[in-house]
């Protein structure tokens, strides 16, 4: 599996999403505007400072000081420092912050108690609460929505892939279990796209590494081919694991395998394991960008042909 070569809005491996947080420095000192003034900055002093590059507007109303480029944890700081009392970060942004953020988004996501709003400004998505939560989840400091509630909420808001991927990116990490995304989604059962999430949380997995391996397992899914298991180890015949797998049916050894990569790169490796597998029985068949994003339709008879091509894994020998 070589999961290069997903659309821009999607982070390509699992672990990026899962160690993101720990590269977070928010390093800069958020300061209001009202405040300014009190530092002997006038509006024309911020403005020659924001020129260069001295102090950085993060958004209307909110700037921070010390850093040239600030990161997430700077901009979400500035976010709710323009919010209203008891906001806290959510959706993309606090997946971001709580290591599953798979779909970017380039707004910084707070939701605010319900009754209560905040003043449009660019780069800030303000979301109501529909439902209330106990404790918010406290990432460096910075309150976010708990980890469950944080993906129903995407899997509600995001296409059904993009969806899936959120959920699985979730277990991935460890932030939540199938549990609490089983009581969460009955908590959110009156809200819009609960009728889209609430499929997909029974198919979430933490086994697959990157938002392709999910995209394809729905694809396989919604194709009625149901014996298909994310990350199959083969071992050889001293029980070593050899390879792993994306997407397998073990009764049948057949593999559906997602290559983004360029054409030339690991060329010997990965001749070397299609022979090795292809040798002990599986039939393997590989999918590209373009076959999961333009010409989805074409995966599913392509597998059903393979499936009923191949053997089943009683008639293989004993030492396979």
């Amino acid at each position: 599996m070589r999961c290069r070569g997903a659309p821009s809005s999607v982070v390509d491996l699992y672990r990026d999403a899962r160690d993101h947080p720990r590269r977070l420095r928010g390093a800069a000192i958020v300061v209001p505007a009202r405040e300014l003034a009190t530092q002997g900055i006038t509006p024309d002093a911020a403005r020659w400072r924001t020129d260069h590059r001295r102090l950085v507007r993060a958004l209307q109303g909110a700037y921070l000081l010390g850093v040239d480029h600030p990161d997430l944890l700077d901009r979400a700081r500035a976010a709710l420092s323009v919010s209203p009392p008891g906001a806290v970060v959510g959706f993309h942004t606090a997946a971001a912050l709580l290591g599953f953020g798979v779909v970017e988004d380039e707004a910084v996501h707070v939701v605010v108690p319900s009754g209560t709003s905040a003043p449009y400004r660019r780069g800030l998505r303000v979301h109501q609460a529909a439902l209330s939560w106990d404790t918010p989840v406290i990432c460096r400091g910075v309150p976010c929505t708990p980890a469950a509630r944080t993906a129903v909420d995407l899997a509600r808001l995001l296409p059904r892939a993009q969806g899936l991927s959120i959920l699985d990116a979730v277990l991935f990490a460890g932030a939540c279990t199938m549990a609490d995304l089983g009581a969460e989604v009955a908590r959110h059962e009156a809200l819009p796209g609960i009728r889209k999430a609430r499929p997909l949380v029974p198919l979430a997995d933490h086994r697959p590494e990157c938002a392709q391996e999910s995209h394809l397992r729905l694809v396989v899914h919604d194709g009625g081919l149901t014996g298909f298991e994310p990350q199959v180890e083969v071992a050889d015949e001293w029980g070593v694991v050899r390879y792993r797998l994306d997407l397998a049916d073990t009764e049948h050894r057949v593999a559906a395998e997602y290559d983004g990569a360029s054409h030339n790169e690991r060329v010997s490796q990965d001749r070397a394991r299609h022979n090795w597998l292809v040798d002990r029985g599986w039939t393997m068949r590989y999918f590209t960008k373009d076959d999961l994003y333009r010409r989805p339709e074409t995966i599913v008879p392509l597998l059903r042909r393979a499936l009923n091509s191949a053997p089943r894994s009683w008639d293989f020998p004993r030492d396979w």
